[in-house]
């Protein structure tokens, strides 16, 4: 069993006492900026009202009424290029031509086209109303890509709504009809490709002769009947091969049989055939004893005596059985020769027929691969209009919110404010108190929180070793990253943030400087501190490193590895536990990295403590151990739940997870209390989504690695097209 020595409890219980010290503390100007900018929002929402506040009380003499709303749109030109490029379209990037197009845009919705309708309907409100009035008061601004002003002033307050609230109707409507109007042509142009061109049909053949192919010749895959027939061709020339030995053995033993019969009794040797023959032997004997009897008797009795012709006629009684014997014995061997010929014949029709199966197999396996073949073309033609028919589809179902009002409370334009002189004198002045009002709500409702936000309120709380800092990155919730500007998937090991986590295992190595640390516990104070998060991801530093790592799912509450590292958890952990299963049969390697592999938790258990409890699990612990260079276990949150501490009390220690922005100081030391408490060794604490983790240091690896990974696709693109390659360096030199 492991302890770690590197931190013992007197540590702990310091750390527990300093994190309720740390709590006591006086204003700290580091924790104030901080506040405000995480609280940002609040301060520009109080800022706000009080700022409106001002301005409303400052309107008492409006000479002139002025309304204005803002919309979010894309330009109009240069879609149609976008929404024929499918791919382009699936990815959700815009293309460039796009993205310059906002004059003509505000020309557009300034023409007469859109206006006179308006005109047209307000003109019998506002009879006096033209299109040379409305143009002359109306103004159409972008200070931003992708956002219009659109603003009215008139003294009539009710003119002012009303034109608003009509412009904004005839705009939304119109970004509708023209963005819609492209998509729906190239949507029906696909599904007319799909079921009028033939995709459709043309797979449907194609699957109807590859089912007529196997029901005629009566087989699934040509290529797995052609193996089983060679192996049986192999099988039967190897009994052929063994049947004619037998063959060439017993016809050399029936030859030796042709030749003892043509010799006498007594010339034959003793080794020979028919010696092994006991019933031919017995009968020899026989005639050798009435041999000896004879001569005995010849000695002392004539010719004609009655013992001598007894003993003669014993003889001649039993030549004819030893005639009969020989016969049978003869018999035997030709009919045994007659059966191993005739099961070599047999054996080489079958063969022949086999062969001549097997040439057959080979057309009908030619076709078979060219009816897949055409299949797989078929099938892909379709899919890839499927997909672009999807895409167009999605396109057209975004296209509808595409044009919206930015504010998403009003169902109507803002109502219009009177312009006075004394408006931006009262807005300065509510903005000062606003931001005064906003800075002490910001702090008192921050204090009141009692969570950790930074990294440093961490290590200041808990004086525990704090081991790495992960920045809070949407990146980290999958495994396969994709490059924002060309979409294609980089491995983890590429981003730039990778580095964290490779500075994260230096330190966790640096602690085992007198005992190497081989196995640790990754664990936190409660759910969603992304313990799991972390644990993945160090368990892959550490195998790009060159360890070979094991990383265990011990949540066996509700385990996750599996669905992060996209592998199947039908056995696992449990299974290893509970019956005789081999852990080595279980465990499976990622496809990520290749020193990296992975012990699933399997099916959940009844009673997961009672599991890692057990002495099989110690046992299994200590196997692994000695098996790979490090092992990390994932495990249930401390708080609550047992099986974090019955783990690390068999490894070299804990690293402790700490959610930055959402674990609450009063739970952080509840954990530590559990852990002093059960006398857990903790190796140090790994602060989680942080957002100040972002230094300038690491922007700069950032850019370095976007530099080299854009380098190595135009180098990949060179090889394989040269124009593709200049485009490319055009690209990044841009950026």
């Amino acid at each position: 069993m492991l302890k770690s020595e590197k931190h013992p409890q007197q540590l702990l219980q310091t750390n527990v006492n300093q994190l309720s010290d740390a709590d006591e503390g006086g204003l700290n100007l580091g924790q104030v900026g901080s506040t405000l900018r995480r609280r940002a929002l609040l301060i520009a929402g109080i800022t706000g009202v009080v700022a409106t506040a001002a301005v409303l009380k400052a309107e008492t003499d409006p000479p002139v009424y002025q309304g204005q709303f803002e919309i979010l749109t894309k330009p109009v030109t240069g879609e149609t290029k976008a929404i024929v490029n499918v791919p382009q379209a699936i990815s959700g990037q815009i293309a460039p031509e796009a993205a310059n197009e906002i004059s003509t845009t505000i020309k557009v919705l300034e023409s007469p086209r859109l206006l006179n309708p308006v005109v047209k309907n307000l003109q019998k409100k506002y009879p006096d109303l033209t299109y040379t009035g409305l143009v002359s008061n109306l103004e159409i601004t972008s200070q931003e890509q992708n956002i219009l002003s659109i603003e009215y002033a008139d003294l009539d307050e009710a003119q002012v709504t009303d034109v608003l609230q009509a412009l904004s109707e005839v705009y939304r409507q119109y970004s509708l009809d023209e963005r819609q109007k492209d998509v729906k042509e190239a949507i029906k142009f696909v599904k007319e490709r799909i079921n009028k061109g033939g995709l459709l049909t043309r797979v449907q053949e194609w699957q109807n002769r590859l089912r007529n192919l196997r029901q005629t010749n009566n087989l699934v895959e040509p290529a797995q009947k052609a193996q089983e027939i060679s192996s049986h061709i192999a099988s039967l020339t190897q009994q052929q091969l063994e049947n004619r030995i037998q063959y060439e053995q017993m016809l050399a033993q029936y030859n030796d049989l042709q030749r003892e019969l043509a010799q006498q009794p007594s010339e034959r040797t003793g080794n020979s055939i028919l010696s092994a023959n006991a019933r031919y032997q017995k009968i020899l004997d026989e005639i050798q004893q009435a041999d000896i009897v004879i001569r005995k008797q010849s000695a002392i009795f004539k010719a004609g005596d009655y013992h001598l012709d007894t003993a003669t006629d014993t003889k001649d009684g039993l030549l004819p059985l030893l005639k009969i014997e020989e016969e049978r014995v003869q018999r035997d061997f030709q009919s045994r020769v007659r059966e191993l010929a005739a099961k070599d014949g047999a054996i080489g029709q079958k063969i022949t027929n086999l062969n001549a199966y097997l040439r057959t197999l080979a057309t009908v396996s030619r076709d078979y691969d060219n009816i897949q073949l055409q299949l797989k073309i078929a099938t892909d033609n379709l899919n890839q209009f499927l997909t672009k028919q999807q895409a167009l589809e999605i396109e057209e179902a975004q296209r509808l919110q595409l044009w919206q009002l930015l504010d998403p409370e009003l169902t109507q334009v803002n109502e219009p404010s009177a312009v006075s002189d004394s408006v931006k004198r009262n807005l300065a002045l509510g903005v000062m108190l606003g931001l005064l009002l906003g800075t002490g709500a910001a702090l008192i409702i921050d204090k009141l929180s009692n969570v950790f936000y930074t990294s440093k309120d961490l290590k200041e709380s808990a004086l525990l070793p704090l081991l790495g800092v992960v920045p809070a990155r949407k990146e980290l919730a999958t495994l396969g990253l994709q490059d924002s500007t060309t979409g294609e998937l980089l491995q983890p090991n590429r981003a730039a943030f990778f580095e964290v986590f490779r500075s994260l295992y230096t330190n966790i190595l640096l602690l085992g400087s007198d005992a190497p640390i081989r196995s640790l516990v990754i664990s936190s104070a409660q759910h969603g501190d992304g313990k799991s998060t972390v644990a993945v991801y160090l368990a892959l530093a550490a195998a790009a490193m060159g360890q070979r790592v094991l990383l265990v799912d011990a949540n066996l509450r509700c385990p996750t590895l599996h669905q992060r590292l996209g592998l199947m958890n039908i056995q696992g952990l449990t299974d290893v536990i509970s019956s005789d299963l081999e852990w080595s049969n279980v465990i499976e390697r990622s496809p990520i990295e290749d020193n990296l592999y992975v012990l699933s938790a399997g099916p959940i258990p009844p009673d997961s403590v009672r599991l890692l409890a057990s002495q099989k699990m110690q046992d299994l612990m200590n196997d692994l151990q000695t098996s790979f260079d490090l092992v990390i276990y994932d495990t249930p949150p401390v708080v609550g739940f047992a099986d974090a501490n019955l783990l690390a009390a068999n490894t070299n220690g804990m690293v402790l997870v700490a959610g930055l922005g959402k674990l609450k100081r009063t739970l952080f030391k509840e954990a530590l209390d559990e852990l002093q408490i059960s006398g857990t060794p903790i190796l140090g604490m790994v602060a989680n989504k942080s957002k100040d983790a972002l230094s300038a240091n690491y922007s700069h690896y950032q850019q370095y690695y976007r530099q080299n990974v854009s380098v190595e696709r135009i180098n990949t693109g060179e090889q394989n097209q040269q124009s593709s390659s200049s485009s490319s360096i055009r690209r990044i030199g841009g950026r």
